[in-house]
C-alpha cells in the first residue's frame, strides 16, 4: 500500500503542476506534509533547500529522496517514476499534436494565464516555511537569513547552494 501512496503522491502533482518542478513542489508539499504526512513542513523544507543545491531538475530529486525515506529502494523508483509519467505518457501519446500547434497563440496565451497560478501556490508555500520558521527559532533570526540570503543570491550572485550551506552552519552552530 506504501509504494501506492507514494506513486500517487508524486503521479499528482505531476499531472497537475503545468509548468514543470517549481509549479508542482507545492502540491508535492501537499501531498507529503497534509495528507500522507510523512513529513513536517520544517523537514520538507529542508528537504528542498537540499535538492534546490543539487543539479538537475527539484521534482525528480525530492521524488527519489522521499520515495526512500518512506519505502526504500523501491520507494525511491516509484516516487522517480511517478513524477516523469505524466509527461512521458502525455509526450507519447500526443507528441505529433504538440509539434503541429507549439506556435499556437492560443497556446502561448495559456501559458501566459497559468504563470500567475504558479506565482501565486510558490509564494504561499514561502509564506508557509516562513511561518514555521518563524514558530520554530523566532522573528529575528527568520529575518536575518532571509535577508542575508536574498543579498547574497539576488545581489552578490552567490551560489544557492554556498547559501544553503552557510544557513545550515548558522543553524547548527547559533540555533541548534
Amino acid at each position: 500500500m506504501i509504494y501506492w501512496q507514494i506513486f500517487l503522491a508524486f503521479f499528482i502533482p505531476g499531472i497537475l503542476g503545468y509548468g514543470g518542478g517549481p509549479a508542482s513542489i507545492p502540491l508535492v508539499e501537499n501531498e507529503v506534509v497534509k495528507r500522507y504526512e510523512w513529513m513536517t513542513v520544517q523537514e520538507f523544507s529542508e528537504v528542498l533547500a537540499l535538492g534546490n543545491s543539487l543539479p538537475g531538475p527539484i521534482a525528480t530529486k525530492m521524488a527519489g529522496y522521499i520515495g526512500f525515506e518512506v519505502g526504500g529502494m523501491p520507494g525511491m523508483f516509484i516516487g522517480v517514476f511517478a513524477t516523469v509519467a505524466p509527461s512521458l505518457i502525455l509526450m507519447i501519446l500526443l507528441g505529433g499534436l504538440l509539434l503541429k500547434y507549439k506556435d499556437s497563440p492560443k497556446v502561448k496565451r495559456l501559458t501566459l494565464f497559468v504563470q500567475p497560478v504558479i506565482a501565486i501556490l510558490l509564494g504561499v508555500m514561502t509564506w508557509n516555511f516562513f511561518a514555521e520558521s518563524y514558530v520554530g527559532i523566532g522573528l529575528l533570526p527568520t529575518i536575518l537569513i532571509a535577508v542575508i540570503s536574498y543579498l547574497l543570491i539576488e545581489r552578490r550572485k552567490v551560489h544557492p547552494a554556498f547559501v544553503v550551506a552557510g544557513a545550515l552552519l548558522f543553524g547548527g552552530f547559533f540555533l541548534g
